[in-house]
């Protein structure tokens, strides 16, 4: 097994995306080796995508710094480069995703449809008050932490800061990326 920085100890592969892979490892230097979420960044042959997938790498681990701080978002616990290799480190939420929660087929009230709506509103409107837009928006990306039943918003890689814009020779600004999942993210970008 490998271990990062002699204290992140991989366990085994828990997802891939489009810039990277994540893990599921131990914090070996906490008391009780407490479970933690790393993700490690892919190499890219082309050196502008490689530039991208950095500049969303290292965007993701700066809001994990300051959002991380409220109950229903991951905890930043590390950001490094270990051999040429990039990794981000953050809190480990036990829980599942609403693809687990909302199964086809399965018939929700009129009050439990407005209860999970209005949860995932009010932490998406924490992450808004700080001008960030998280891009990524799907029932994946979406946890219920079993100790508490409360939402937690996860992958924060694709998100935006608002008021940060490209601006052409005219003037005019313009899209710096088109971002997020087919399905789930505006039709102009999809």
């Amino acid at each position: 097994m490998t271990t990062l920085l002699s204290r992140y100890k991989i366990i085994k592969q828990i997802g891939e995306g489009a810039f990277g892979y994540t893990y599921l490892a131990e914090d070996t230097a906490l008391p009780g080796s407490p479970h933690c979420v790393v993700k490690h960044l892919k190499q890219n042959p082309d050196p502008s995508v490689l530039a991208i997938a950095k500049r969303f790498f290292k965007d993701e681990a700066e809001v994990l710094q300051n959002l991380g701080k409220h109950d229903q978002i991951p905890t930043l616990a590390a950001y490094f480069e270990e051999k040429g290799e990039f990794y981000l480190v953050q809190e480990f939420v036990d829980g599942y995703d609403l693809n687990q929660e909302i199964i086809s087929g399965t018939n929700w009230s009129e009050e439990q449809t407005i209860k999970l709506l209005i949860d995932i509103l009010e932490i998406l409107a924490v992450v808004h008050k700080q001008n960030i837009i998280h891009r990524d928006i799907k029932p994946s990306n979406i946890m219920r932490r079993r100790q508490d039943d409360k939402i937690v918003l996860i992958d924060f890689g694709a998100v935006k800061e608002i008021g940060v814009y490209t601006v052409n020779s005219k003037g005019q600004t313009s899209l710096t990326v088109g971002i997020g999942t087919p399905g789930y993210m505006p039709n102009e970008l999809d």
